[in-house]
C-alpha cells in the first residue's frame, strides 16, 4: 500500500475529531470566526516549535524558500481561509443545503485546479472512482424530508457560494503541493511540516489582524476557551501535517478524493457519538463512496 492512503485516512480521522470539537465550540463559547481562529492559535506556535526541534536534532538547515514557495503558500492559506468564510455564509442562506451539495464538488473541481496550476492530471481510471465519488456525495447531500432536489436551487445565492468554497479549497490543496514540491529535495515529511509551519503561521497572523480590528472581543474569548480550544489546536495539526504529507507525496486530487471518507467517518461519529438513526439513502451513498475509495486505491 503507498504511504499516500494511509496518511490520507489519518488526515480524514483528524479532520473529522476536529470539525466535532469545533462545533462545540462554535455553538457555545466561540463565533465562527473564533472557532477557526483557534484552530491556528493553538496549532501554528506547536508546529513551529515542533518544526525548529527536528532541524535541529537532524542537523539540518532550513531549505530555500523562494519566491514561488510564497506565493503558493500564501494564496493557499488565504484560499482555505475565504473557502471556510463561504462555507460559514451558506450558514445564513435559505438553500443551504444546495449550497452544500456543490462545495462537496471541491474534488472533481481540484482535479481541473490541478491542471491548470501544476500541470498534472489524473489517469481515466483515476476520473471514473472521483465521479462515482461526486455521485455518492451528490447522494448523500440530499436533505433528510426535503421535497426540494438540489438542482431546482441552481440559481439559488447559496450556489455560487457552494461552487466558490470548493474551488477555493481546490486552489487551496494545489497551492499547498505546491508550495511543498518548491522545497527541493528533501524528506516529504519535513517539506510537508515547513510548508504547515508558514502556512499556519500566516494564517495565525492574518486571523489576529482581522479579530483585532473587527472583533477584539473575540481574541479574549479564544484565550477563554482554551481548555477545549487547544484540543482543536491540536487536532487541526495532526489533520494538517498529514494532509500536507499526502500533498506531497500524491496528486493533490487524488488525495481530496480519499479524504472523502471523512464523510462515513462523520456518519458513523453520528450513530455511535450522538445515537442518531441513519437512512436507507445514507447507507447506500457510504457505499457508493466505499466503491469510489476502493476502486481510487487499486487504480492509483
Amino acid at each position: 500500500m503507498s504511504l499516500w492512503i494511509p496518511i490520507t485516512i489519518a488526515a480524514a480521522t483528524f479532520q473529522t475529531l476536529r470539525f466535532m470539537l469545533q462545533k462545540h465550540l462554535s455553538t457555545s463559547q466561540l463565533t465562527a470566526a473564533g472557532a477557526t481562529f483557534a484552530r491556528f492559535a493553538y496549532s501554528a506556535p506547536i508546529i513551529l516549535m515542533l518544526t525548529a526541534i527536528w532541524l535541529g536534532v537532524s542537523g539540518q538547515a532550513l531549505p530555500p524558500m523562494s519566491g514561488r514557495f510564497w506565493v503558493f503558500a500564501l494564496v493557499g492559506g488565504l484560499a482555505q481561509i475565504l473557502a471556510t468564510v463561504c462555507v460559514v455564509m451558506l450558514f445564513k442562506q435559505r438553500n443551504f443545503a444546495v449550497g452544500i451539495t456543490f462545495k462537496k464538488t471541491e474534488v472533481i473541481q481540484t482535479v481541473f485546479v490541478g491542471l491548470i496550476l501544476l500541470g498534472e492530471g489524473v489517469s481515466w481510471g483515476g476520473f471514473g472512482a472521483i465521479l462515482i465519488g461526486l455521485a455518492a456525495v451528490l447522494l448523500l447531500s440530499k436533505t433528510p424530508g426535503s421535497e426540494t432536489s438540489w438542482w431546482r436551487g441552481l440559481m439559488a445565492p447559496a450556489t455560487g457560494l457552494g461552487l466558490a468554497s470548493g474551488v477555493l479549497f481546490g486552489v487551496s490543496a494545489v497551492s499547498y503541493r505546491g508550495a511543498s514540491l518548491e522545497l527541493g529535495d528533501i524528506e516529504p515529511a519535513l517539506r510537508a511540516a515547513i510548508t504547515l509551519a508558514a502556512v499556519a503561521t500566516s494564517q495565525m497572523i492574518g486571523m489576529a489582524a482581522w479579530l483585532y480590528w473587527r472583533d477584539r472581543g473575540e481574541l479574549a474569548a479564544v484565550w477563554t476557551a482554551r481548555k477545549v480550544a487547544v484540543w482543536v489546536g491540536l487536532m487541526s495539526m495532526g489533520g494538517s501535517f498529514c494532509w500536507f504529507y499526502a500533498f506531497t507525496l500524491q496528486n493533490a486530487a487524488y488525495v481530496k478524493a480519499l479524504g472523502q471518507i471523512e464523510l462515513i467517518l462523520s456518519l458513523l461519529a453520528s450513530i455511535l457519538v450522538f445515537r442518531e438513526t441513519v437512512t436507507r439513502r445514507e447507507v447506500a451513498g457510504m457505499g457508493l463512496l466505499g466503491l469510489s475509495i476502493v476502486a481510487l486505491i487499486v487504480l492509483v
